[in-house]
Protein backbone atom coordinates (compact mmCIF):
# COMPACT_ATOMS: atom_id res chain seq x y z
CA UNK A 1 0.00 0.00 0.00
CA UNK A 2 1.29 3.30 -0.85
CA UNK A 3 1.60 6.43 1.66
CA UNK A 4 -1.12 8.25 -0.33
CA UNK A 5 -3.64 5.50 -0.44
CA UNK A 6 -6.35 5.10 1.29
CA UNK A 7 -6.83 2.06 3.48
CA UNK A 8 -9.16 -0.48 2.65
CA UNK A 9 -12.78 -0.87 4.78
CA UNK A 10 -11.40 -3.69 6.72
CA UNK A 11 -8.47 -1.78 7.98
CA UNK A 12 -10.61 1.07 8.73
CA UNK A 13 -12.93 -1.85 10.96
CA UNK A 14 -9.77 -3.24 12.36
CA UNK A 15 -8.84 0.21 13.62
CA UNK A 16 -12.53 1.13 14.94
CA UNK A 17 -12.02 -2.01 16.96
CA UNK A 18 -9.14 -1.10 18.68
CA UNK A 19 -9.80 2.44 19.16
CA UNK A 20 -13.43 1.28 20.53
CA UNK A 21 -12.14 -1.26 22.77
CA UNK A 22 -9.26 1.18 23.99
CA UNK A 23 -11.64 4.12 24.04
CA UNK A 24 -14.07 1.86 27.04
CA UNK A 25 -10.78 0.86 29.04
CA UNK A 26 -9.82 4.50 28.88
CA UNK A 27 -13.76 5.68 29.98
CA UNK A 28 -12.61 3.02 33.06
CA UNK A 29 -9.44 4.67 33.64
CA UNK A 30 -10.63 8.61 33.89
CA UNK A 31 -13.76 7.18 35.83
CA UNK A 32 -11.34 6.23 38.87
CA UNK A 33 -8.97 8.70 38.39
CA UNK A 34 -11.65 11.15 38.74
CA UNK A 35 -14.20 9.51 41.23
CA UNK A 36 -11.58 10.51 44.45
CA UNK A 37 -11.90 14.05 43.22
CA UNK A 38 -15.53 14.15 42.77
CA UNK A 39 -16.33 12.76 46.06
CA UNK A 40 -13.77 14.46 48.41
CA UNK A 41 -15.55 17.72 49.01
CA UNK A 42 -18.13 15.15 50.78
CA UNK A 43 -15.73 12.86 52.45
CA UNK A 44 -13.99 16.24 53.93
CA UNK A 45 -17.80 17.16 55.18
CA UNK A 46 -18.52 14.38 56.48
CA UNK A 47 -14.72 13.77 58.25
CA UNK A 48 -14.81 10.35 56.61
CA UNK A 49 -12.38 8.11 57.96
CA UNK A 50 -10.94 11.22 59.98
CA UNK A 51 -9.55 13.05 56.76
CA UNK A 52 -8.65 16.53 56.77
CA UNK A 53 -7.48 18.52 54.04
CA UNK A 54 -4.05 17.67 54.06
CA UNK A 55 -4.75 14.48 54.08
CA UNK A 56 -6.67 14.46 51.52
CA UNK A 57 -3.64 15.62 49.51
CA UNK A 58 -1.15 13.01 50.52
CA UNK A 59 -4.53 10.25 49.39
CA UNK A 60 -4.44 12.15 45.81
CA UNK A 61 -0.74 12.10 45.79
CA UNK A 62 -0.89 8.28 46.72
CA UNK A 63 -2.49 7.33 43.30
CA UNK A 64 -0.84 9.76 41.34
CA UNK A 65 2.57 8.03 43.20
CA UNK A 66 1.03 4.93 41.83
CA UNK A 67 0.35 6.41 38.21
CA UNK A 68 4.51 7.14 38.27
CA UNK A 69 4.88 3.69 38.96
CA UNK A 70 2.60 2.26 36.33
CA UNK A 71 3.84 4.42 33.71
CA UNK A 72 7.64 4.15 34.16
CA UNK A 73 7.37 0.73 33.95
CA UNK A 74 4.62 -0.15 31.98
CA UNK A 75 6.44 0.96 28.48
CA UNK A 76 9.24 -1.90 29.17
CA UNK A 77 6.94 -4.23 30.33
CA UNK A 78 4.68 -3.82 27.22
CA UNK A 79 7.64 -3.80 25.01
CA UNK A 80 8.25 -7.30 26.36
CA UNK A 81 5.17 -9.18 26.90
CA UNK A 82 2.88 -7.21 24.55
CA UNK A 83 0.63 -4.76 25.03
CA UNK A 84 -2.87 -6.69 25.29
CA UNK A 85 -1.97 -8.78 28.33
CA UNK A 86 -0.87 -5.35 29.99
CA UNK A 87 -4.16 -3.47 29.31
CA UNK A 88 -5.99 -6.55 30.83
CA UNK A 89 -3.54 -6.46 33.89
CA UNK A 90 -4.15 -2.83 34.03
CA UNK A 91 -7.93 -2.96 34.44
CA UNK A 92 -8.03 -5.77 36.43
CA UNK A 93 -6.02 -4.41 38.90
CA UNK A 94 -7.29 -0.75 38.89
CA UNK A 95 -10.84 -2.16 39.87
CA UNK A 96 -10.23 -4.63 42.57
CA UNK A 97 -8.28 -1.52 44.29
CA UNK A 98 -10.98 0.31 44.17
CA UNK A 99 -13.07 -2.79 45.84
CA UNK A 100 -10.15 -2.05 48.51
CA UNK A 101 -11.01 1.54 48.52
CA UNK A 102 -14.80 0.46 49.49
CA UNK A 103 -13.95 -1.79 51.94
CA UNK A 104 -11.22 0.29 53.95
CA UNK A 105 -11.74 1.41 57.53
CA UNK A 106 -9.16 3.53 57.87
CA UNK A 107 -6.81 6.04 56.13
CA UNK A 108 -4.02 3.52 55.71
CA UNK A 109 -6.28 0.99 53.82
CA UNK A 110 -7.52 3.41 51.44
CA UNK A 111 -4.27 4.99 50.71
CA UNK A 112 -2.77 1.50 49.66
CA UNK A 113 -6.12 0.90 47.48
CA UNK A 114 -5.60 4.20 45.67
CA UNK A 115 -1.97 3.51 45.33
CA UNK A 116 -2.56 0.08 43.43
CA UNK A 117 -5.37 1.86 41.71
CA UNK A 118 -2.87 4.18 40.21
CA UNK A 119 -0.52 1.47 39.11
CA UNK A 120 -2.91 0.38 36.89
CA UNK A 121 -4.20 3.71 35.98
CA UNK A 122 -1.20 4.44 34.90
CA UNK A 123 0.05 1.74 33.14
CA UNK A 124 -2.94 1.78 30.95
CA UNK A 125 -2.96 5.32 29.34
CA UNK A 126 0.26 4.64 27.55
CA UNK A 127 -0.10 1.18 26.85
CA UNK A 128 -3.73 2.28 25.15
CA UNK A 129 -1.82 5.05 23.21
CA UNK A 130 0.89 2.94 21.72
CA UNK A 131 -1.47 0.47 20.55
CA UNK A 132 -4.08 2.80 18.92
CA UNK A 133 -0.69 4.78 17.02
CA UNK A 134 -0.06 1.11 15.74
CA UNK A 135 -3.39 0.81 13.77
CA UNK A 136 -4.37 4.41 13.41
CA UNK A 137 -5.09 5.79 9.70
CA UNK A 138 -1.66 6.82 7.97
CA UNK A 139 -1.30 10.71 9.05
CA UNK A 140 -3.48 10.56 11.81
CA UNK A 141 -1.88 9.69 14.71
CA UNK A 142 -2.75 12.74 16.44
CA UNK A 143 -6.31 13.11 15.49
CA UNK A 144 -6.70 9.21 16.86
CA UNK A 145 -4.88 9.75 20.48
CA UNK A 146 -7.39 12.60 20.62
CA UNK A 147 -10.33 10.50 20.12
CA UNK A 148 -8.66 8.06 22.42
CA UNK A 149 -7.98 10.44 25.26
CA UNK A 150 -11.96 12.09 25.17
CA UNK A 151 -12.66 8.62 27.15
CA UNK A 152 -10.70 9.69 30.00
CA UNK A 153 -12.44 12.98 29.82
CA UNK A 154 -15.77 10.90 29.57
CA UNK A 155 -14.72 8.95 32.79
CA UNK A 156 -14.49 12.41 34.53
CA UNK A 157 -17.86 13.52 33.52
CA UNK A 158 -19.14 10.13 35.01
CA UNK A 159 -17.48 10.51 37.98
CA UNK A 160 -19.32 13.91 38.79
CA UNK A 161 -22.65 12.00 37.92
CA UNK A 162 -22.08 9.29 40.18
CA UNK A 163 -20.97 11.48 42.99
CA UNK A 164 -24.46 13.51 42.60
CA UNK A 165 -26.45 10.35 41.76
CA UNK A 166 -24.90 7.47 44.38
CA UNK A 167 -23.13 9.29 47.17
CA UNK A 168 -25.86 11.68 48.72
CA UNK A 169 -28.38 8.65 48.70
CA UNK A 170 -26.05 5.59 49.48
CA UNK A 171 -22.44 7.09 50.73
CA UNK A 172 -18.82 7.49 49.59
CA UNK A 173 -18.35 3.57 49.51
CA UNK A 174 -20.81 3.00 46.84
CA UNK A 175 -18.99 5.43 44.20
CA UNK A 176 -16.19 3.21 44.41
CA UNK A 177 -18.12 0.02 44.07
CA UNK A 178 -19.28 1.43 40.89
CA UNK A 179 -15.42 1.53 39.58
CA UNK A 180 -15.23 -2.01 40.70
CA UNK A 181 -17.14 -2.71 37.73
CA UNK A 182 -15.31 -2.29 34.84
CA UNK A 183 -13.82 -6.22 35.91
CA UNK A 184 -16.57 -7.13 33.55
CA UNK A 185 -15.10 -5.76 30.48
CA UNK A 186 -11.64 -7.47 30.96
CA UNK A 187 -13.34 -11.03 29.40
CA UNK A 188 -14.23 -8.54 26.48
CA UNK A 189 -10.62 -7.40 26.18
CA UNK A 190 -9.45 -10.63 26.04
CA UNK A 191 -11.27 -12.30 23.55
CA UNK A 192 -11.87 -9.33 20.89
CA UNK A 193 -8.84 -6.68 21.45
CA UNK A 194 -6.01 -8.25 18.95
CA UNK A 195 -2.85 -8.01 19.78
CA UNK A 196 -0.04 -5.17 18.42
CA UNK A 197 1.06 -6.29 14.97
CA UNK A 198 4.16 -4.26 15.33
CA UNK A 199 5.04 -5.95 18.84
CA UNK A 200 4.32 -9.88 17.46
CA UNK A 201 6.51 -9.27 13.96
CA UNK A 202 9.53 -7.59 16.72
CA UNK A 203 9.19 -10.29 18.84
CA UNK A 204 9.63 -13.10 15.38
CA UNK A 205 6.37 -14.27 16.10
CA UNK A 206 5.51 -13.94 12.99
CA UNK A 207 3.02 -17.13 12.42
CA UNK A 208 0.55 -15.17 14.77
CA UNK A 209 1.05 -11.90 13.07
CA UNK A 210 0.47 -13.26 9.86
CA UNK A 211 -2.92 -15.05 11.14
CA UNK A 212 -3.98 -11.80 12.73
CA UNK A 213 -3.51 -10.17 9.28
CA UNK A 214 -5.16 -12.63 7.30
CA UNK A 215 -8.18 -12.77 9.85
CA UNK A 216 -8.61 -8.71 8.91
CA UNK A 217 -6.88 -8.37 5.57
CA UNK A 218 -4.50 -5.93 6.37
CA UNK A 219 -0.61 -5.92 5.63
CA UNK A 220 2.03 -7.14 7.96
CA UNK A 221 4.18 -4.22 8.88
CA UNK A 222 7.36 -3.61 6.89
CA UNK A 223 10.43 -5.52 8.36
CA UNK A 224 13.22 -4.17 5.78
CA UNK A 225 17.10 -4.29 6.81
CA UNK A 226 17.20 -0.59 7.83
CA UNK A 227 15.02 -1.16 10.87
CA UNK A 228 16.68 -2.03 14.53
CA UNK A 229 16.72 -5.68 15.90
CA UNK A 230 14.02 -5.27 18.97
CA UNK A 231 15.63 -3.38 22.05
CA UNK A 232 16.00 -4.83 25.21
CA UNK A 233 14.88 -3.16 28.28
CA UNK A 234 17.62 -1.04 28.81
CA UNK A 235 18.48 -0.62 25.57
CA UNK A 236 14.83 0.66 24.72
CA UNK A 237 15.39 3.05 27.22
CA UNK A 238 18.89 4.11 26.25
CA UNK A 239 17.60 4.53 22.81
CA UNK A 240 15.78 7.73 24.39
CA UNK A 241 19.25 9.83 25.13
CA UNK A 242 21.80 8.60 22.20
CA UNK A 243 23.12 10.83 19.57
CA UNK A 244 21.46 14.10 19.89
CA UNK A 245 17.92 12.85 21.21
CA UNK A 246 18.34 13.33 24.52
CA UNK A 247 17.54 17.28 24.33
CA UNK A 248 14.56 16.19 22.87
CA UNK A 249 13.85 13.62 25.51
CA UNK A 250 14.80 16.11 28.23
CA UNK A 251 12.76 18.92 27.14
CA UNK A 252 8.99 16.32 26.50
CA UNK A 253 9.79 15.17 29.97
CA UNK A 254 10.23 18.48 31.61
CA UNK A 255 6.94 19.94 29.82
CA UNK A 256 5.31 16.55 30.93
CA UNK A 257 5.81 17.63 34.29
CA UNK A 258 4.76 21.16 34.35
CA UNK A 259 1.58 19.54 32.62
CA UNK A 260 0.96 16.74 34.49
CA UNK A 261 1.27 18.96 38.06
CA UNK A 262 -1.70 20.98 36.49
CA UNK A 263 -3.69 18.40 35.10
CA UNK A 264 -4.05 16.20 38.70
CA UNK A 265 -3.91 18.99 40.39
CA UNK A 266 -6.94 21.15 39.36
CA UNK A 267 -8.82 17.10 38.39
CA UNK A 268 -7.87 16.89 42.29
CA UNK A 269 -8.85 20.10 44.03
CA UNK A 270 -11.48 21.57 41.33
CA UNK A 271 -14.39 20.62 43.06
CA UNK A 272 -13.23 21.66 46.30
CA UNK A 273 -11.52 24.87 45.92
CA UNK A 274 -14.31 26.07 43.67
CA UNK A 275 -16.71 25.39 47.21
CA UNK A 276 -13.86 26.94 48.95
CA UNK A 277 -15.05 30.24 47.05
CA UNK A 278 -18.66 30.02 47.79
CA UNK A 279 -19.76 27.77 45.08
CA UNK A 280 -22.34 25.18 46.55
CA UNK A 281 -21.42 21.43 45.82
CA UNK A 282 -23.77 20.66 42.86
CA UNK A 283 -22.25 23.84 41.13
CA UNK A 284 -18.80 22.70 42.11
CA UNK A 285 -19.48 19.18 40.50
CA UNK A 286 -21.00 21.32 37.23
CA UNK A 287 -17.42 22.48 36.93
CA UNK A 288 -16.01 18.85 36.76
CA UNK A 289 -18.65 17.90 34.12
CA UNK A 290 -17.84 21.36 32.35
CA UNK A 291 -13.82 21.13 32.21
CA UNK A 292 -14.43 17.04 31.17
CA UNK A 293 -16.28 18.43 28.36
CA UNK A 294 -13.96 20.90 27.40
CA UNK A 295 -11.24 18.13 27.59
CA UNK A 296 -13.04 15.90 24.49
CA UNK A 297 -13.67 18.99 22.47
CA UNK A 298 -10.41 20.05 23.11
CA UNK A 299 -8.79 16.74 22.15
CA UNK A 300 -10.66 16.21 18.68
CA UNK A 301 -9.32 19.98 18.08
CA UNK A 302 -6.06 19.62 19.47
CA UNK A 303 -5.25 16.84 17.02
CA UNK A 304 -6.76 17.57 13.90
CA UNK A 305 -5.16 20.73 14.61
CA UNK A 306 -2.15 18.60 15.65
CA UNK A 307 -1.79 16.76 12.49
CA UNK A 308 -1.76 19.75 10.38
CA UNK A 309 0.97 22.14 12.00
CA UNK A 310 2.78 19.94 14.59
CA UNK A 311 1.81 18.70 18.06
CA UNK A 312 4.32 20.43 19.63
CA UNK A 313 3.55 23.92 17.90
CA UNK A 314 0.03 23.19 19.18
CA UNK A 315 0.88 21.80 22.74
CA UNK A 316 2.80 24.86 23.24
CA UNK A 317 -0.48 27.25 22.41
CA UNK A 318 -2.64 25.39 24.72
CA UNK A 319 -0.22 25.19 27.59
CA UNK A 320 -0.57 29.14 27.40
CA UNK A 321 -4.24 29.54 27.04
CA UNK A 322 -4.20 27.44 29.80
CA UNK A 323 -2.61 29.26 32.35
CA UNK A 324 -4.81 32.19 31.58
CA UNK A 325 -7.84 30.41 32.51
CA UNK A 326 -6.01 28.81 35.38
CA UNK A 327 -5.18 32.28 36.99
CA UNK A 328 -8.51 33.67 35.65
CA UNK A 329 -10.26 31.30 38.05
CA UNK A 330 -8.99 32.43 41.19
CA UNK A 331 -10.80 35.58 40.37
CA UNK A 332 -14.24 35.95 41.38
CA UNK A 333 -16.20 36.40 38.81
CA UNK A 334 -20.06 35.80 37.88
CA UNK A 335 -21.29 32.14 38.00
CA UNK A 336 -21.97 32.08 33.79
CA UNK A 337 -18.63 33.34 32.69
CA UNK A 338 -16.73 31.08 35.40
CA UNK A 339 -18.75 28.32 34.00
CA UNK A 340 -16.93 29.58 30.55
CA UNK A 341 -13.80 30.14 31.73
CA UNK A 342 -13.70 26.23 33.19
CA UNK A 343 -15.27 25.21 30.07
CA UNK A 344 -12.47 26.74 27.21
CA UNK A 345 -9.58 25.45 30.24
CA UNK A 346 -10.86 22.28 30.05
CA UNK A 347 -10.62 22.67 25.97
CA UNK A 348 -6.92 23.38 26.44
CA UNK A 349 -5.47 21.88 29.36
CA UNK A 350 -5.93 18.06 28.50
CA UNK A 351 -5.17 18.10 25.45
CA UNK A 352 -1.85 20.10 25.76
CA UNK A 353 -0.75 17.80 27.47
CA UNK A 354 -1.90 15.00 25.71
CA UNK A 355 -0.27 16.12 22.26
CA UNK A 356 2.76 15.86 24.29
CA UNK A 357 2.56 12.11 24.17
CA UNK A 358 1.36 12.48 20.59
CA UNK A 359 4.52 14.15 19.45
CA UNK A 360 6.76 11.02 21.19
CA UNK A 361 4.52 8.55 19.56
CA UNK A 362 4.73 9.94 16.29
CA UNK A 363 8.53 10.24 16.34
CA UNK A 364 9.34 7.18 18.20
CA UNK A 365 10.06 3.35 15.96
CA UNK A 366 7.42 1.41 16.66
CA UNK A 367 9.49 -1.02 18.64
CA UNK A 368 10.48 1.72 21.42
CA UNK A 369 7.33 3.50 20.83
CA UNK A 370 5.60 2.17 24.37
CA UNK A 371 8.86 2.65 26.19
CA UNK A 372 9.08 6.33 25.10
CA UNK A 373 5.44 7.18 25.82
CA UNK A 374 5.69 5.42 29.20
CA UNK A 375 8.77 7.36 30.26
CA UNK A 376 7.14 10.77 29.20
CA UNK A 377 4.50 9.67 30.85
CA UNK A 378 6.52 8.40 34.10
CA UNK A 379 8.90 11.21 34.30
CA UNK A 380 5.45 13.72 34.40
CA UNK A 381 4.18 11.22 37.13
CA UNK A 382 6.69 13.37 39.50
CA UNK A 383 4.23 16.42 38.60
CA UNK A 384 1.38 14.83 39.43
CA UNK A 385 2.31 13.45 42.57
CA UNK A 386 3.51 16.65 43.52
CA UNK A 387 0.18 18.78 42.21
CA UNK A 388 -2.59 16.93 44.62
CA UNK A 389 -0.33 17.37 47.57
CA UNK A 390 0.61 21.20 46.79
CA UNK A 391 -3.17 21.85 46.59
CA UNK A 392 -3.76 19.96 50.22
CA UNK A 393 -0.75 22.28 51.56
CA UNK A 394 -2.36 25.63 50.31
CA UNK A 395 -5.67 24.85 51.30
CA UNK A 396 -5.26 23.39 54.66
CA UNK A 397 -2.92 26.88 55.08
CA UNK A 398 -6.11 28.93 53.88
CA UNK A 399 -4.24 29.61 51.10
CA UNK A 400 -6.79 28.33 48.56
CA UNK A 401 -6.70 31.03 45.89
CA UNK A 402 -2.92 30.66 45.40
CA UNK A 403 -3.63 27.05 44.36
CA UNK A 404 -4.84 28.58 41.54
CA UNK A 405 -1.72 30.83 40.55
CA UNK A 406 0.71 27.95 41.33
CA UNK A 407 -0.95 25.62 38.70
CA UNK A 408 -0.76 28.56 36.34
CA UNK A 409 2.88 28.50 36.51
CA UNK A 410 3.36 24.83 36.16
CA UNK A 411 1.54 25.36 32.71
CA UNK A 412 3.91 28.19 32.01
CA UNK A 413 6.70 25.95 32.69
CA UNK A 414 5.36 23.66 29.99
CA UNK A 415 4.84 26.32 27.60
CA UNK A 416 8.55 27.02 27.44
CA UNK A 417 9.71 23.26 27.24
CA UNK A 418 7.43 22.30 24.60
CA UNK A 419 8.38 25.80 23.05
CA UNK A 420 11.96 25.28 22.99
CA UNK A 421 11.25 21.51 21.82
CA UNK A 422 9.02 22.97 18.66
CA UNK A 423 11.81 25.45 17.98
CA UNK A 424 13.96 22.39 17.42
CA UNK A 425 12.56 21.36 14.77
CA UNK A 426 10.56 18.33 13.23
CA UNK A 427 13.18 15.40 13.18
CA UNK A 428 12.17 12.22 14.42
CA UNK A 429 13.19 11.10 18.18
CA UNK A 430 14.59 8.14 17.36
CA UNK A 431 17.52 7.26 14.49
CA UNK A 432 16.53 7.30 11.19
CA UNK A 433 13.51 8.06 8.83
CA UNK A 434 11.41 11.04 8.65
CA UNK A 435 8.13 11.08 10.80
CA UNK A 436 6.02 9.58 7.87
CA UNK A 437 8.30 7.23 7.34
CA UNK A 438 7.96 6.38 11.27
CA UNK A 439 4.32 6.25 11.27
CA UNK A 440 4.53 4.10 7.75
CA UNK A 441 6.53 1.22 9.44
CA UNK A 442 4.00 -0.15 11.90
Amino acid sequence: MSPSSSPSPRVGRLAVLVVGLCWLAVLFDGLDMFIYGSVLPHMLEQKTLGITPDQAGDLGSYATFGMLVGALTAGTVADRIGRKKLMVACVTLFSLASGLCALAGSVGVFGLGRTLAGIGLGGLLPTAISMVSDYAPRGRVALTIGMLMTAHHAGGILSAYVALWVVEPLGWRAAFWVCVLPLLFVPVLVKFLPESLSFLVAKNRTEEAGKLASRYEVELPATTSDRPAPADRWNSLLNLFRGGEWAQTVLYWLASFGGLLLVYGVATWLPTLMRSQGYNLGSALTFVVLFNLGGIVGMLVAGRASDRFGAPRISAIWFALTAAGVFLLSVHMPLALTFTVVFLTGVFLNSAQTMIYATVSIRSHPENRATAVGWTSGMGRFGAVFGPWLGGQLLAAGNGDWGFTAFALAGLSSMVFIGIAALRGSRPMTRGGTDQELIGAR
